[in-house]
């Protein structure tokens, strides 16, 4: 095969995958859809994956977790957090979108957005939620404060999936619960970060 031949075959290749790649920026996955997964620390764990009708996937250590309605990178994400209690550190994993289901009509489930508690909540984790939740919603959900909790420290962290760029909004619980601010009824976003610190000393 001459060099010509070669980058013509290249180039069709790229071609035919520009479609998947160009939509898997922000798509949002379906049943039907086949997912890739690859993790670094563990080549056994490696594998291709059918979205299921419900809308599920089921990955070893990991269980069942929900893909539709998710983007690839919420999917990464809770995977790392389901496969870390298998490792010494957080897991190295990627999560591609390998094909589109076929165009058929294909009921989607409805979409849920992933928050994730950390700190000194009664139930750390990740917690799926309806679009549309509140932070109000999302305390009523964690299981309620340790007895270290700094409650007028809260922190929501947010990422911005274009940019990276992560945003820190502080939240008092306290006043939130005298009514004292609006930040109540802010709407989460799928893959926002509640994290309680620990309180310091006389606070």
């Amino acid at each position: 095969m001459t060099y010509r031949r070669q980058l013509l075959c290249w180039l069709a290749g790229l071609l035919i995958s520009l479609p998947i790649l160009a939509t898997a920026q922000g798509y949002r996955i379906s049943p039907g859809d086949i997912l890739r997964i690859e993790v670094v620390e563990d080549e056994a764990l490696n594998r291709t994956v059918l979205v299921a009708p419900d809308g599920r996937i089921s990955v070893p250590f990991a269980g069942s977790v929900r893909a539709a309605g998710r983007t690839v990178e919420a999917v990464q994400q809770i995977l790392v957090v389901r496969l870390t209690d298998n490792f010494a550190a957080p897991p190295t994993v990627f999560v591609g979108l390998e094909q589109l289901a076929q165009v058929d009509d294909v009921e989607v489930e409805p979409e849920v957005i992933s928050v994730f508690m950390l700190g000194e909540v009664g139930q750390p984790g990740l917690v799926e939620m309806e679009p549309g939740a509140t932070v109000l919603q999302a305390f009523a959900q964690m299981g309620g404060f340790s007895a270290f909790a700094a409650t007028k420290r809260v922190q929501l962290r947010r990422t911005d999936p274009k940019t990276g760029v992560q945003t820190v909004y502080a939240l008092d619980y306290d006043a939130i619960t005298r009514g004292a601010t609006a930040n109540a009824t802010l709407e989460l976003q799928d893959g926002d970060v509640i994290l309680v610190p620990t309180r310091r000393l006389f606070e």
